[in-house]
């Protein structure tokens, strides 16, 4: 099978288009045969080599996230046959023609949803959710601040909220994408200047502030957060592009009893990764089939060009989701 592989760390050009032997299939697994796949900023950091596959996963495969159909079942698997459409997520090597995953790991497509629009769905939807509801609590009516609202994840996180009937705030660095987040329900959309932007949050809720936040960005944003934060508000922590250091001011945030959480999906333990594959079937596919919440897909790029992909999501221009077609 042809695969992207990291030939060595660092730059998109050690990105290469191979062909490598296809994966066997367990006892318990399937083999699916990619049709899509996302690429996410944890495919530029393994790159780089600031990001290595856990345990298990390939080590020079990069790849999250996949859309395709069921190609062979292991032995005991039942949950699928051949010709099932499936997508989900798993903690490497989706950048390839085949992937194979534990049968409880992968989640049936729901019907209306395409094939490239199911690739742009598990990472995105499922750490949004994961992160707001199950970390967080989420309750319906909330007020939400949701960072980086125009990436894959943060318009995942604004269409939960809404669908839950939350107050959503933004932040962006650009206008532009603040505009489009409008069309999907944003209330409040904010571009914060010098990092600041807690004061445009407090006056958007009229001074009350958010319950919970959904940080896809880290550093000095943190300190901002815990300002901008009601009492008992929880922030999930989800990622570091502004740096993985803040300096708070522990009185406001005892004061507010605010709760901060950290979370990261790839390198969970199997059991917690069938809990978010259960969470994409039962909680999410539901949504996105009724169209209550949709995925957004900025640019596909053939598997040819997953170097020019890598480039192009580096450059932050994108909105939504960046995929790459790899079978028809």
């Amino acid at each position: 099978m042809r695969a992207i592989v990291i030939r060595e760390p660092g730059g998109p050009d050690v990105l290469e288009l191979r062909e490598v032997a296809a994966p066997d299939v367990p006892e318990g697994h399937v083999r699916v045969a990619v049709r899509f796949a996302g690429v996410n900023r944890a495919d530029l950091l393994q790159r780089a080599g600031m990001y290595p596959a856990p345990p298990g996963a390939p080590p020079d495969i990069p790849g999250l996230e996949y859309a395709g159909v069921v190609e062979a079942v292991g032995k005991g698997a039942r949950r699928f046959a051949p010709g099932d459409r499936v997508f989900g997520l798993v903690a490497g090597g989706a950048c390839a023609e085949q992937i194979v995953a534990h049968e409880r790991e992968v989640a049936r497509v729901p019907e209306g949803l395409t094939d490239e629009e199911a690739a742009a769905v598990p990472e995105a939807f499922v750490t949004a959710y994961d992160a707001l509801v199950t970390r967080a609590r989420l309750a319906p009516g909330e007020r939400v601040l949701v960072h980086a609202v125009g990436s894959g994840v943060g318009t995942a996180g604004l269409q939960i909220a809404r669908a839950l009937g939350c107050f959503v705030a933004g932040t962006s660095r650009t206008q532009q994408k603040l505009d489009r987040c409008k069309e999907l329900g944003l209330d409040a959309g904010i571009a914060p200047s010098g990092g600041k932007f807690a004061g445009e949050v407090l006056a958007a809720t009229g001074g009350e502030g958010v319950d919970v936040v959904l940080d896809l960005v880290g550093g000095a944003y943190v300190a901002e957060d815990v300002k901008a934060c009601a009492a008992r508000a929880r922030i999930a922590l989800v990622g570091l592009t502004a740096g993985a250091r803040a300096e708070l001011d522990l009185r406001e945030l005892l004061r507010k009893r605010v709760e901060i959480i950290g979370t990261v999906l790839r390198s969970r333990p199997i059991e917690e990764k069938i809990a978010a594959a259960q969470v994409l079937e039962r909680n999410i596919a539901p949504w996105l089939a009724r169209r209550v919440v949709l995925p957004i897909v900025d640019r596909v790029f053939p598997l040819e060009e997953t170097a020019a992909a890598h480039i192009y999501m580096a450059s932050d221009t994108s909105f939504g989701k960046v995929l790459l077609r790899i079978g028809a």
